[in-house]
């Protein structure tokens, strides 16, 4: 069965703003510090929600390895 992906095209008001923000030349330096900004602040959200989520549903470390670990 094939997956398709909504189509989103219109802007919200914050990727607006950051568009504007950053329409100007920066050094690569600059770009893989802000890259790595973000990837720090969502990697740390999805952190919280997947720590919430094997709390909410009781998972322990053995189910976790049992997912894994098993075969596809």
């Amino acid at each position: 069965m094939a997956h398709t992906l909504n189509q989103h095209t219109e802007l919200n008001p914050l990727q607006i703003s950051l568009l504007r923000l950053f329409d100007r030349p920066m050094p690569e330096t600059e770009v893989l510090a802000l890259k790595r900004l973000l990837i720090n602040h969502f990697s740390g959200s999805l952190e919280k929600e997947i720590t919430k989520v094997i709390e909410d549903k009781g998972y322990t470390k053995e189910h976790l390895d049992n997912l894994l670990n098993a075969s596809s």
